[in-house]
C-alpha cells in the first residue's frame, strides 16, 4: 500500500516490482549496478521508498534490451 509524506506518494519495493513487472532481484541488481539511483526515503522498517517517477523510469529501463 503506498504511503504519503508530505504530499508525495511513495512505493515499497514489492509494490514497484508489482507495477514495473519486474523481479526484487532485478530491482536490486539494478540498485547494485548504479543503473537505479538509491532511494532517499526509507520508511521505519528500513525499506526502501520510490517515487512515481522512478517508477515511470523503471517502466521505460524494463522495457530495453540490454
Amino acid at each position: 500500500m503506498p504511503v504519503t509524506i508530505n504530499g508525495q506518494t511513495y512505493y515499497r519495493t514489492a509494490e514497484v516490482c508489482q507495477i514495473v513487472g519486474i523481479s526484487k532481484n532485478t530491482l536490486f541488481r539494478w540498485l547494485r549496478d548504479g543503473i537505479l539511483k538509491e532511494p532517499e526515503l526509507r520508511d521505519r522498517r528500513e525499506w526502501r521508498l520510490f517515487t512515481e517517477v522512478q517508477i515511470d523510469w523503471l517502466k521505460q529501463e524494463a522495457t530495453q534490451i540490454h
